[in-house]
């Protein structure tokens, strides 16, 4: 495995969590970075700058690695797209007269006798093309202003409709002279309550019965720990991501006698303090992401 240098101190959490894992699959593969830049067609100076955090790969480069180590690119696409956003906002406008723009990614200085992907041939006059759109994925909550604004506004009207309907509701049975019957709760039996007293139960009441609950269910299943919530084996977690895999994560920090803190599928300061605690003792990249190599040593 490569000695890599230290990233940058200042560089954001998001922008690291990308760096990191082209690290891990440009070691796992074997390749040299002479190797790879004849691979993916961008030069070796530009990915000692892409994998020392000096520079954000342009997504075609990302891509271009994935390509070149036969790895799916689908999720080393979404951890481009967050990382583009933090760049763009974190270091627009920090660059120094004639060096590359790093707010930018994909914009910088070609190096001499060494095509930039994408070039133009001699002879043939270059296109002007827009620069693309970063979107950040609907699970990190990035948005527009306005946008935001807008489903504020859409939310309050909805809740303000429910909150009529409700009220409507409770006139027109006080009225006609029902009473109210007490009502028990009712826990995984299957009965529906009348659509009046649904209407009117608070949304916590609605969440709490929403909200899912996972049980850790250890067994050894050829010479492997899982937990019965999810058998991956290679999915990328960190904090923000929640859903089945974050708890069968949790399930296999506390069979390590780590806390995660509650088994509710969040990945929390929590939770990516115990997987940090896990990677110290397994001699692995202290960065709180669950990846391949940490999920080989959950699973024991």
């Amino acid at each position: 495995m490569s000695r890599w240098a230290a990233l940058p101190a200042e560089l954001d959490p998001r922008v690291r969590q990308l760096v990191v894992r082209l690290r891990r699959l440009k070691d796992h593969s074997g390749l040299s970075l002479r190797q790879l830049a004849a691979r993916t067609g961008y030069s070796q100076k530009s990915w000692e700058r892409y994998l020392g955090g000096r520079s954000l790969p342009p997504r075609e480069a990302v891509e271009a690695l994935a390509g070149a180590v036969d790895e799916d690119p689908t999720r080393l696409l979404a951890l481009h797209e967050v990382a583009a956003e933090a760049w763009r906002n974190g270091r627009a406008g920090a660059a120094e007269p004639g060096a590359p723009e790093r707010g930018v990614p994909g914009r910088e200085v070609p190096e001499p006798g060494v095509p930039e992907r994408g070039a133009p041939e001699p002879g043939v006059p270059e296109r002007v093309v827009a620069p693309d759109i970063l979107f950040a994925p609907e699970d990190t909550g990035t948005r527009s202003p306005g946008r935001s604004l807008h489903i504020a506004l859409v939310a309050g009207a909805v809740a303000l409709v429910l909150a009529l309907a409700t009220a409507v509701l409770l006139v027109v049975r006080l009225s006609g002279g029902e009473r109210a019957q007490p009502t028990a709760p009712l826990v995984a039996t299957g009965v529906s309550r009348s659509p009046a007293v649904s209407a009117a139960e608070s949304p916590s009441a609605s969440a709490e019965r929403s909200a899912p609950v996972y049980t850790c269910r250890l067994a050894r299943i050829d010479g492997h720990w899982y937990a019965g919530i999810s058998r991956t084996r290679d999915a990328i977690l960190a904090t923000g991501h929640a859903g089945p895999d974050v708890a069968e994560a949790q399930c296999l920090l506390r069979r390590a006698g780590l806390s995660p803190g509650g088994i509710d599928g969040i990945f929390g300061p929590v939770t990516q303090r115990a997987v940090k605690q896990v990677q110290r003792r397994a001699g692995l990249v202290m960065d709180g992401i669950i990846g391949p190599h940490t999920w080989k040593e959950l699973r024991g």
